[in-house]
């Protein structure tokens, strides 16, 4: 049997107190409602900044904006965590939050007013590639998988909090739900205050007790295009699912329905969307990282195809239901795959990709769409895109089993009674 020399551990960090774990968690919540906080406002926004010039299209980049910030300023945010730690990009992405996002209050232009949004995308930017460097740098193992499927639902829970709040604010004034972003000064003195800087891309505090030890894997060849593939899902799973909040509310009006049933419907997937993440520890322990993509990416496909073909808003929100409950899953554990893949010095670089994979979609979701729409309508364009994600989790599962077959191929074919470490574990948990 051909053994695989262990590479030397980097010291582990002492175990996170409760402290830094509610502080990372508290951070979570405010990243993916960030943009969203301002959308019930637009049409306010829209009568206010109606003589600037191009003032109704811009006041759409107003919600844009701060996704295609955080897409460009994550990787940056991802180096200078490699660079110089955790805990100081975190702290000052939350004090930039707070300070750019209630700076819309105040703002009296509209072009200050986009700057202000794109100053928030640098900070959530920043907030999410610490955050999940930090816990991939807490823990290992199904630790690591319990603590990220966290992160993930707290990331929702935000949405379920905020949003609906943002609503309620808005319909007193407009500009009210900036002050909602003041909340990130409070979870920035708690992260001041309870989190330690570790060793620099560090190892986690290593399995608790009772826990199998993760084998650290030798240099894969390949470990770059699969970093690349990862990324790639994220970007076509979140441009996909980035249909519910941008188109939705079309699709409902047909139905009847208005604006606070497209947003109580949209909040559905949110809610889901918590479970989905919940539930991901408990299916970790059980399937595979591949077979949880494709569970996830067939659900989301499902949702689509059941919004695609729905007669009624309630056949609507049960697709909506399923398909969060797909993204739930989707993004820890993509999270997951990345950290397993990454070097641990370069780990904050590797999961900024991951941010700028979900935003870009986001970004370009309604771009990316629309001609589908404009060709077949709303309709079937949910019903195409549910087909080609239920498809792609079907190639995914296929491309799954055959890689877990191709080690024992090679064995036979070399007459080699011996199985090496190595080729055991490389047939784990491809992506």
């Amino acid at each position: 049997m051909t053994l695989t020399t262990a590479q030397p551990a980097l010291a582990p960090q002492a175990p996170p107190t409760r402290a830094a774990r509610a502080a990372v968690l508290a951070s979570a919540t405010l990243t993916l409602m960030a943009a969203a906080i301002s959308a019930p406002g637009l049409p306010a926004m829209s009568e206010e900044f109606a003589e600037a010039p191009g003032g109704g299209l811009l006041v759409r980049f107003v919600l844009t904006i701060t996704s295609l910030a955080i897409a460009v300023s994550a990787p940056v945010s991802g180096l200078i965590a490699d660079r110089v730690g955790r805990r100081s990009p975190l702290v000052s992405g939350l004090v930039l939050y707070a300070a750019s996002g209630t700076a819309g209050f105040f703002a009296t232009d509209l072009y200050v007013l986009l700057a202000t949004r794109a100053l928030l995308g640098v900070a959530v930017g920043g907030i999410m590639t610490a955050v999940s460097a930090t816990i991939t740098d807490w823990f290992e193992g199904a630790r690591r998988a319990s603590f990220l499927g966290l992160q993930q639902a707290f990331a929702s829970l935000g949405g379920v909090v905020f949003l609906p709040l943002g609503g309620v604010l808005a319909g007193a004034d407009w500009r009210a739900p900036f002050w909602l972003y003041a909340v990130s000064g409070a979870v920035a003195v708690l992260a001041f205050v309870a989190l330690r800087e570790g060793p620099r891309g560090g190892g986690g505090t290593g399995p608790s007790a009772g826990e199998t030890p993760l084998r650290r894997r030798p240099p894969q060849r390949s470990g770059t295009g699969r970093i690349a593939g990862v990324y790639l899902l994220a970007l076509v799973a979140t441009l996909a699912f980035y249909m519910g909040p941008t188109q939705l509310p079309f699709l409902i009006r047909g139905f009847g329905g208005g604006p606070g049933v497209a947003g109580a419907v949209i909040a559905g997937s949110t809610v889901s969307g918590t479970f989905g993440a919940l539930a991901f520890p408990y299916l970790r322990r059980r399937l595979a990282t591949t077979a949880i993509t494709a569970v996830g990416i067939a659900l989301l496909g499902t949702g689509w195809l059941l919004v695609g073909t729905a007669g009624t808003v309630v056949q609507v929100l049960a697709g909506m239901l399923v398909g969060g409950t797909g993204v739930g899953l989707v993004v820890p554990n993509l999270n997951l795959r990345l950290s397993e893949l990454a070097p641990g010095g370069r780990r904050g670089r590797v999961l900024s990709g991951l941010v700028t994979g979900i935003f870009l979609g986001q970004f370009l979701s309604p771009l990316a769409l629309q001609p589908l729409i404009h060709a077949a309508g709303l309709a079937a364009a949910f019903t195409w895109t549910g087909g080609v994600m239920g498809a792609g989790a079907a190639l995914i599962g296929l491309t799954a089993g055959l890689a877990r077959q191709a080690p024992r191929v090679r064995d036979r074919s070399h007459h080699t009674p011996t199985t090496s470490i190595t080729e055991m574990n490389s047939g784990k948990g491809a992506s």
